[in-house]
């Protein structure tokens, strides 16, 4: 997305959220402008960093699977600039760009563990309008994780459910890092998102 329905000011415009856009910016590499848009209210900016800190710091969950499962969710959901943010996610925490491109086929992929299909299935399923997850996801699911882990994945996809919405509402701008990202090291893979 080209444009910002609101945003846009820089991170200086909001001295006291400097250190929670530092600790942001160490953990993705650049300061999303999500972030920015959500600054301006300042008790839902710090509210969204707690909730996004307990999910990712998840001690069910590697940060791989956390990230793909973010993905997932939001290729479901159709946000482009979440899309970029999870696919660089996802590479940050390890996962490799050929696995990455090819999450759409994950099902026939040999890049995807049992584990990981199956948390995929619920992601894709979930992050879709009307919910489309069942039953028999969950009797999937138990199958390689804990409760504890599977209520870890549903957050990541409710994260994600938000995240799809805000910056699709808004029109968040893509950042470079994210945005050159998919261009160099997806695209030549054949990503179509």
């Amino acid at each position: 997305m080209s444009y910002s329905h609101l945003g846009g000011e820089p991170r200086e415009s909001f001295k006291d959220l400097q250190d929670t856009f530092n600790m942001i910016e160490s953990f993705m590499g650049y300061l999303p402008n999500s972030h920015l848009s959500m600054a301006k209210n300042p008790n839902l900016n710090e509210g969204f960093s707690a909730l996004a800190g307990t999910i990712f710091g998840s001690k069910h969950l590697d940060m791989d699977l956390i990230n793909l499962i973010a993905l997932a969710s939001s290729l479901s959901s159709g946000c482009k600039y979440c899309q970029a943010h999870t696919s660089h996610g996802a590479n940050r925490a390890g996962v490799n760009p050929e696995k990455i491109a090819e999450i759409l086929k994950y099902k026939e992929s040999s890049h995807f563990s049992l584990s990981e299909k199956a948390a995929l299935d619920l992601a894709f399923s979930a992050g879709v309008t009307p919910n489309a997850s069942k039953k028999e996801h969950f009797v999937e699911l138990r199958n390689h994780f804990s409760d504890e882990a599977i209520i870890d994945i549903v957050a990541v996809i409710s994260l994600f459910g938000f995240l799809n919405r805000w910056n699709d509402t808004l029109g968040s701008k893509l950042e470079d890092v994210p945005k050159e990202f998919v261009e160099k090291e997806l695209k030549p893979l054949g990503w179509k998102n």
